[in-house]
This record gives C-alpha cells, structure tokens and sequence, in this order.
C-alpha cells in the first residue's frame, strides 16, 4: 500500500495562500494535523483477526475494582499526580476526570505499562481528541482507520470517542509488542510504521519518563 504524502501544516498553508484569501480563511478553520500515526495496513492471520476483534469489543466500565486498599491508595496518588501534569497540556479539569482513569483501565486491561501509552499519546497526538494526521489516523493514539474494518464496525468515525479510540491504540500496540516478542524499541517502530528507526521510538521513550510515578 503506498504512504499519503505527509505535508506539514506549514506547506498546507502556503499552499492555500497561493490559491486565493478565501482558499486561506478555509485551511485556517481546519483542525491542526497530528505530527504521528502511519501503522501500515499488514495482513492478519484469522486467529490473530479473531484475537483483535474479540479484545475490542469486549465491554467493561473503565471503574478500577481493588482488592486492597494498598492498591486503591495508590492508583490514588498516580491519579492526582498524573492530573497536575497533564493540567499543564490540557486545562479541562473534567475531561481529565474521564481521560486519566480511562487511559489507566485500557493500558491495564492490555498488559501495558501506563507511562509508555501516555508517552505515546504525547508524541502521537498531544492529548488531543480530534487530532488528525496527514496520513489520516484519528484521535488520542492516532489509530488508523482500517483498524475499524479489521477489526471493528468499520465506522471510522468511532475512533473519535475517547474510551474506543483508546481501546484500539492498547490493543494494536499490544498486538505489535506480541509480534515483536516483546521488543519496546521494535514495536513501537511498528505501530509509527517506521519499524527499525530510532527517531518515534526514542522521542516516546523520552516521554514516558515524563508520566513516571
């Protein structure tokens, strides 16, 4: 499958201003395009689809249940610390109350550590719900749409709600850590398709440390 050309926002500008005013107004409205999200459509063996399709679309609240008190007091304190920090990218204090326990129940729910998925949504993203990136990936994790038709309704549109744009994003990156053994650096490179490169990889690496208990 070839790449979408990637254009960066600044080209996309000045390429609206040499098209007229009206042309310019139109590309300024436009939401900002994301700076990451290019998985590469790969063939999925049946048992591999199956496996995909099944952890989407397994329902369950994103409620955190404990069985001690040690574990609630702290999922507490990461609760609260990682709300100072991410008051710092994003100001609304009530879809924090939504966004952080969601991200918390989804990266568990996976096998994932919790700072490399915000790490993660850092790079892909910036903690922006309707990012979308040239090459078309859409939401927090930047899951690109055939991940829908694979292994989801097919609705696209779906990958803009918060807790199944972060569901698919788990799961894909779970799926690619599976094929690559375990291989942060690899599937990481996987999920940006730019497997073996070290530029995504090392930039979400570096902000994990920034989401660290």
């Amino acid at each position: 499958m070839q790449r979408p050309r990637s254009l960066s926002r600044r080209t996309v500008l000045a390429q609206a201003l040499r098209a007229g005013p009206a042309t310019l107004a139109l590309t300024l409205l436009l939401p900002k395009l994301a700076q990451a999200g290019r998985q590469l459509e790969e063939p999925l063996m049946d048992s591999a689809r199956t496996a995909l399709s099944a952890a989407i679309h397994q329902s369950a609240p994103p409620v955190p249940a404990f069985s001690q008190d040690g574990a609630r007091q702290q999922y507490e304190r990461w609760l609260d610390s990682m709300a100072v920090r991410l008051h710092r990218r994003k100001a609304d204090a009530l879809e924090h109350k939504e966004f952080l326990p969601t991200v918390w129940y989804e990266s568990k729910r996976a096998g994932l550590d919790v700072a490399l998925v915000l790490g993660l949504i850092q790079v892909e993203s910036n903690f922006r719900k309707f990012a979308i990136s040239s090459a078309g990936a859409r939401g927090y994790m930047q899951v690109m749409p055939f991940w829908t038709r694979l292994i989801g309704d097919g609705d696209p549109a779906t990958l803009f709600h918060m807790q199944t744009n972060l569901r698919f994003g788990c799961v894909i990156l779970r799926h690619y850590l599976d094929t690559e053994n375990g291989d942060v650096f690899m599937a990481l490179g996987r999920y940006n398709g730019s497997r073996g490169q070290r530029a995504y990889p090392d930039a979400v690496l570096a902000a994990r440390r920034t989401w660290e208990l």
